[in-house]
């Protein structure tokens, strides 16, 4: 039972991890107390999408005269719904152990708990401890909702996103707590659905409040046009589940007005708390910090052969995060030339209606960070293949600094911009400058076309506009 790397959870950080490992030459366990794939594949990234599918495809249906079509009315069997995100989290679960398998990794089944002399104890469903050897062990155990203390999780009344995802109907009114993506994803699910939804959001900027102001201003502004109420700079103060139903009590943090709202389920949606309690770490002498493992750019921790990586950090809590850092720790502890990652050239994705996608410095981080900066906006009303898609919402922002051209950020909302945003992170990477964009000629009629259109913008050579 001696490996050369044991990886400790299998989501989008650790088994990414443990292909790379194998491809470079190691003997490689990984532990799993759950399903392979971790939260994002099974209870995450890939199964919200199948829901979110859904629901757009079923306010196609709704609009299906828009496009000359007739459907009749649209009935939801929720049931189907449900079982067919749960069919996809099982599919891709199922490739994840195909990979593991053709990776010859070998997969422990149990709860991990880290032990001195790099030994990893794993318990399985029946009790059962083995105790593994690794000359480097990789911490990769992902993170869960956040508790709030007033509104605890029961499951029934005040659930959770995993709960979310398998309600055996639609509520009649739903409450969410936080304006995140992942409460912004479940408000536009259960809105098309046939909730009535309130969003509570503590910050003033409102819907997505880490994104650009103009970004989250346009999204309040949709939800508001589909019937979604979205209370910002407000405070959930109290939750009463007795009876029936839930009475939410919210203030106003501007105004101080208190308002109560009667829903029957809550969703607590208030960001993520990393899964590091009872797996050995303070045991070992790993160094943690509000929960969150202290690495170095490396993901070396304050023990010697240990490393974190994932939700478990204080880095960006996304899929692709997590992968990319385990690609690059398992490369250094290869040996190989590897250069730490770049989070501000991070995309982050939203994956409402219409989707959301960023990257790099909003308007008022870059001026806040001293640049003085050229700003390019293009709206997809302007766009002819927005316009002939039925679907003219939202915008693309790009901040140039002024001085050298540099491309500063990117700010998308609209259909299909989470597709898009990744050739703004290849364009960072390559340094490349607002008149390159420019010159770089796109096809038309499409979407990404807007890209260019909005460079030309912040230069004053828009041609659509």
């Amino acid at each position: 039972m001696q490996y050369d790397i044991i990886i400790v959870g299998s989501g989008p950080g650790g088994y990414v991890a443990a292909i790379r490992a194998s491809q470079l030459g190691y003997k490689v366990a990984i532990v799993e107390k759950e399903s392979l794939g971790g939260i994002c594949l099974n209870w995450g990234c890939i199964p919200t999408k199948a829901l979110l599918k859904s629901a757009q495809v079923k306010e196609y249906m709704d609009h299906a005269g828009d496009y000359g079509l007739s459907a009749g009315s649209v009935k939801v069997d929720f049931t189907k719904v449900v079982e067919r995100s749960r069919g996809v989290a099982e599919g891709m679960s199922k490739g994840v152990q195909f990979l593991m398998k053709k990776n010859k990794i070998t997969v422990i089944n149990g709860f991990g708990i880290l032990k001195k002399g790099k030994k990893v104890e794993v318990t399985d469903d029946k009790g059962q401890k083995t105790i593994i050897t690794g000359n480097h062990i990789i911490v990769a155990t992902g993170a869960r909702a956040k508790p709030l203390p007033i509104a605890p999780i029961d499951g029934k009344k005040i659930i959770g996103y995993r709960h979310a995802m398998v309600l055996p109907k639609p509520p009649k009114r739903m409450v969410i707590i936080g304006a995140g993506a992942i409460g912004v994803e479940f408000a536009y699910f259960y809105h098309a659905m046939g909730t009535e939804v309130t969003i509570v959001e503590f910050f003033p900027q409102g819907l997505l409040p880490r994104e650009d102001k103009d970004v989250s201003r346009e999204l309040g502004r949709i939800y508001k046009r589909k019937g979604i109420k979205v209370m910002a700079n407000s405070a959930v103060e109290k939750v009463d589940t007795k009876g029936r139903s839930c009475k939410v009590t919210v203030k106003n943090r501007k105004n101080e007005k208190v308002e109560e709202i009667t829903c029957d389920v809550v969703l607590s949606a208030a960001g993520i708390a990393p899964n590091t309690e009872g797996i050995g770490l303070e045991e070992i002498g790993v160094k943690t910090t509000r929960g969150f493992i202290e690495v170095d750019e490396f993901y070396r921790t304050t023990v010697p052969g240990v490393y974190a990586i994932g939700d478990v950090i204080p880095t960006a809590a996304l899929a692709h995060v997590a992968s990319a850092e385990g690609i690059a720790c398992v490369e250094k502890i290869k040996g190989m030339d590897v250069h730490p990652i770049d989070y501000n050239n991070i995309p982050s994705n939203t994956y409402c209606t219409p989707e959301v996608a960023s990257v790099g410095y909003t308007e008022a981080a870059a001026k806040e960070a001293g640049y003085t900066v050229k700003v390019g906006k293009f709206p997809f009303s302007a766009s002819g293949k927005a316009s002939s898609a039925g679907d003219k919402s939202g915008f693309i922002k790009l901040v140039f600094d002024e001085k050298y051209g540099e491309l500063l950020g990117a700010h998308m909302i609209g259909a299909n911009v989470t597709e898009m945003i990744g050739e703004i992170v290849v364009a960072r990477t390559l340094e490349t400058t607002g008149h390159e964009i420019i010159k770089s000629v796109h096809p038309h009629p499409t979407m990404s076309e807007a890209i260019m259109e909005a460079a030309a913008a912040a230069y004053g050579e828009v041609i659509h506009l």
